[in-house]
């Protein structure tokens, strides 16, 4: 899962999806060094991996794209996920995926103390240019793609992956309802049962 669905599986606290985003940019151990419930929230981003690389709807994604492309299937799922998400977003959250990200930004701005400088580089970049609200656009994944594909070790052209992405938009489709709907689930009981102080 991608930026946009983390956000969404943290629920509705604002600490919990700021650990939901982070989950992305703080590694090792969790110390105590933010407020708990920043740290939950990036315990349930680490759960929810581990449950996707796990869940037979994702696995099966990965089967749609040809074998050339295995090392870096996982990395253009995640991304054409959230292009799926953000096509269906109303009917994943009943508030608007515009004023969904206005609010998270606002949120994390009174929070930025807890953000390192490269989660807090990228979340001003996706706040200006509506980065999340784009996915959505055909054309950002392509260049979401390319920019991804450029910043690996060596160059992969991961935006050829678009045709095959198209070819299979069905299959993907239903996975993708298959494996969020059941992350949904996943993400609830974990944070009704992780024990936090103040949620």
């Amino acid at each position: 899962m991608n930026y946009l669905a983390h956000l969404l599986l943290s629920g509705p606290d604002p600490d919990w999806r700021l650990g939901g985003l982070l989950g992305d940019f703080v590694k090792g151990p969790l110390r105590g060094e933010r407020p708990a419930a920043i740290e939950a929230g990036i315990h349930l981003h680490r759960r929810i991996d581990a449950t996707t690389d796990d869940h037979p709807a994702y696995r099966d994604s990965l089967t749609l794209l040809d074998p050339q492309w295995r090392r870096y299937a996982g990395i253009v799922l995640d991304i054409w996920f959230d292009h799926l998400l953000n096509r269906q977003w109303p009917h994943w959250h009943p508030q608007p995926l515009q004023a969904f990200c206005d609010q998270c930004w606002r949120d994390f701005h009174a929070r930025s103390r807890y953000i390192p400088p490269r989660a807090l580089t990228f979340m001003q970049r996706a706040e200006e240019y509506r980065l999340l609200e784009s996915y959505g656009d055909p054309t950002v994944i392509r260049r979401t793609l390319e920019r991804v594909g450029q910043r690996l070790r060596r160059p992969v052209p991961l935006q050829e992956t678009l045709p095959e992405l198209r070819a299979a938009d069905s299959a993907l489709h239903e996975n993708f309802e298959w494996l969020l709907t059941d992350l949904n689930r996943e993400a609830a009981r974990f944070r009704q049962h992780y024990p936090v102080g103040n949620k």
